[in-house]
C-alpha cells in the first residue's frame, strides 16, 4: 500500500513539474502602421505585460500590408493577425481561411466624438460637391482597401461609378498631399497623421469624411485561427488581459505625454507630430476593453460585397469569438 501511495505521489509531482516547466506559448502579432496598431506599442510597457515570458511570449512582427499578413497566417507563420474589415473578408473568401476568429479590436472610424478619415480637394478646385467629381481623377491607397471602399460607396451614393464616371489612381498615403498639390488627382485620401498636416489645411478643403460615406467603420480587428485558440485559450486569455491593461494605460489622458514619446520612439518621428491628436478625440476610437463592433463590421463587409469586391455574403458572427477578450476585461474590473 505504501508503495502504491508513493508511486501515486511521484506521478502527481511529476505532472505538476511538467506543467510548471511547460514552454510559454509563442504569440507572433502582426503590425503594419504605428502607432495605429497596438502590437508595436504593447512591449513598450513591459511592467504591464505581466504574463509575458510566463504563459506566453509576445513577438511583434512588421508587415508591409495585409496580403502578407494573410499569407503568413495561412502558412502558420503568424498567430495573431491585424486585418482591416476588407482584408478580413478576402482572407475568408479568397484565401480559404474559414477558421479565422475575431478576438479583439484595434480601432474604429467615425465613432461620435472621434476622428474619421478624410477626402480632400484643392481649395480652388471647381469640385464643390461629390457629384462634381464626374470625369475626374480620385486617389486611393489601394483598390479594395477600407478607405477605398468608403470612397467608392460615397461616389455611388451620388450616382458615380468607377471607370464609367471617374478614374482611380493608387498612391501611398505619404504622397497624397503631393498628388493633390500637383493636380495629379482631384480628390485624395487622408488618414492620421497625414490628415493633420498644416500644409494640407493651407492648400486643401474637406469634401467628405468616411463617416459620411459608410457610418461607423470597424477598421481593424485582431484575428487568430480557431485551432490555435482552442489549443492555447489560457495563454490567449493572459495575453488579452495584459493587452487590455496596456491599452487602458495608453488611453488614460494622464499618460498622454509619455504615450506620445513612445509613439515617437517606435516610429522614429518627432513627438510634435503626435502631441496634438494621438489617443484623443482627434484620433480614431479605440475600445478600452479591446471589444470590436461586430454590427459595424457586418455593415462594412456588406458594403464591400455591394461594390463587387466579394463573391458572396459573410456572416461575421460565425467568425468571431469574443468570450476570451470579455473574460480578460472582467479580470481587470
Amino acid at each position: 500500500m505504501r508503495a502504491l501511495t508513493l508511486a501515486l505521489t511521484c506521478t502527481v509531482l511529476l505532472a505538476a513539474g511538467t506543467a510548471q516547466g511547460a514552454e510559454p506559448v509563442k504569440i507572433r502579432g502582426s503590425w503594419i502602421v504605428a502607432p495605429s496598431d497596438w502590437a508595436p506599442l504593447l512591449p513598450e510597457k513591459p511592467e504591464l505585460m505581466k504574463h509575458n515570458g510566463k504563459s506566453y511570449v509576445f513577438e511583434p512582427m512588421r508587415f508591409q500590408g495585409t496580403p502578407a499578413v494573410i499569407t503568413a497566417m495561412a502558412n502558420n507563420e503568424l498567430e495573431l493577425g491585424n486585418l482591416a474589415f476588407s482584408s478580413f473578408a478576402l482572407a475568408i473568401q479568397n484565401a480559404g481561411l474559414e477558421d479565422l476568429r475575431i478576438v479583439g479590436d484595434q480601432f474604429k472610424d467615425g465613432v461620435e466624438g472621434h476622428f474619421s478619415n478624410q477626402y480632400y480637394v484643392l481649395k480652388d478646385s471647381p469640385v464643390q460637391k461629390v457629384e462634381d467629381l464626374k470625369g475626374r481623377v480620385v486617389a486611393t491607397n489601394a483598390a479594395g482597401s477600407a478607405v477605398d471602399i468608403a470612397m467608392r460607396a460615397m461616389l455611388r451614393k451620388r450616382g458615380l461609378e468607377d471607370k464609367r464616371d471617374y478614374t482611380v489612381v493608387e498612391a501611398p498615403f505619404p504622397t497624397m498631399k503631393a498628388m493633390l498639390a500637383q493636380k495629379k488627382a482631384d480628390l485624395a485620401t487622408f488618414v492620421p497623421p497625414f490628415a493633420f498636416d498644416p500644409e494640407l489645411k493651407q492648400i486643401g478643403r474637406l469634401l467628405f469624411s468616411q463617416k459620411e460615406a459608410i457610418g461607423t467603420t470597424q477598421m481593424t480587428v485582431w484575428v487568430v485561427r480557431k485551432g490555435f485558440l482552442d489549443k492555447n485559450r489560457a495563454a490567449m486569455l493572459d495575453f488579452l488581459e495584459d493587452s487590455v491593461r496596456v491599452a487602458r494605460w495608453y488611453l488614460d489622458p494622464k499618460n498622454h505625454d509619455e504615450a506620445v514619446q513612445i509613439a515617437a520612439k517606435v516610429t522614429k518621428l518627432k513627438p510634435e507630430l503626435f502631441a496634438d491628436w494621438l489617443l484623443t478625440g482627434k484620433d480614431h476610437y479605440r475600445s478600452p476593453d479591446l471589444l470590436p463592433d461586430l454590427a459595424a463590421l457586418q455593415a462594412n463587409i456588406d458594403v464591400q460585397r455591394d461594390l463587387g469586391f466579394l463573391k458572396g455574403p459573410i456572416d461575421v458572427q460565425k467568425y468571431a469569438d469574443l468570450s476570451v477578450v470579455r473574460e480578460a476585461a472582467q479580470r481587470l474590473k
